[in-house]
């Protein structure tokens, strides 16, 4: 784990990039914002985590970090002692921790539950929508961290996930007060949608999705398929984080819109 730090004293806001080593994205976010030196009004940390996994540039070493916190200093594996070792440089800090996905090219904000500093936060990024992840937190990286926005900032590996990673981190920094450079964005309102069910995915070699994330799947339309063989909706759903190959046991995640049936 490399762990940067500017301005001077106790930092109570961080930046963390590379919780999965096959999405660098943050990591460009931080190099760029440390090569720039900016005004700084107060301290932030920023921190590369899984420095293992980036270098083999796979997605972790031998147990996903984003699903392993709050950790295990004594654990018997890399993510279960490195997700124990984050947990405690994270103690008090307001946190970003920067994603990419294999679902959607556009920035999207991931937070613990909606109605709070997280939410508030989350409306000042230049982000598409704001997912609120219900009950499906267990062993991530909310588990140690009290006031955290994840955003997944496109697709894994492209300039253009870096580029709106870079954008993000500082418009994050501006909103938290760390950044001096320019007035941070105004909340700008945006849809929520709620976590609501994973869709299983059964073993094949070929798996397809066919609809687009964040727009909505009537009942009894195919949305997957594995195999050739489709995979329909029981009822309508909003699909989020839903790709052929992006999870090893499932397409993704139905959500229901906030203010919305679905």
């Amino acid at each position: 784990m490399r762990i940067e730090q500017l301005g001077t004293g106790e930092p109570a806001v961080a930046v963390v990039g590379a919780i999965h080593g096959d999405e660098p994205c943050g990591v460009t976010a931080i190099d760029r914002l440390l090569a720039s030196d900016p005004p700084i009004e107060r301290p932030v940390k920023l921190i590369v985590a899984n420095e293992r996994a980036l270098a083999a540039e796979q997605r972790y070493c031998e147990e996903d970090l984003n699903r392993t916190f709050p950790g295990d200093p004594d654990g018997s594996t890399h993510e279960s002692r490195l997700a124990a070792e984050l947990t405690a440089e994270l103690d008090g800090c307001t946190t970003l921790a920067l994603h990419s996905t294999q679902s959607y090219e556009e920035p999207f904000a991931i937070v613990e539950r909606a109605g709070g500093r997280s939410e508030e936060l989350a409306r000042r990024l230049p982000v598409d929508a704001i997912v609120e992840t219900g009950p499906f937190d267990d062993g991530r990286l909310f588990q140690s961290v009290e006031t955290l926005v994840e955003v997944e900032a496109g697709y894994q590996g492209s300039t253009v996930a870096a580029d709106n990673a870079t954008r993000i981190v500082r418009e994050f920094l501006r909103a938290t007060g760390v950044l001096a450079d320019q007035p941070p964005l105004e909340p700008h309102e945006k849809d929520v949608y709620r976590l609501d069910d994973v869709v299983p995915k059964r073993e094949a070699e070929k798996y397809e999705v066919c609809v687009s994330n964040f727009e909505r799947v009537e009942a009894g339309d195919a949305f997957a398929a594995a195999d050739g063989e489709r995979v329909v909706a029981d009822e309508p759903f909003y699909p989020v984080l839903l790709s052929a190959y992006g999870y090893e046991d499932v397409f993704g995640y139905t959500a229901k819109k906030r203010d919305s049936s679905a």
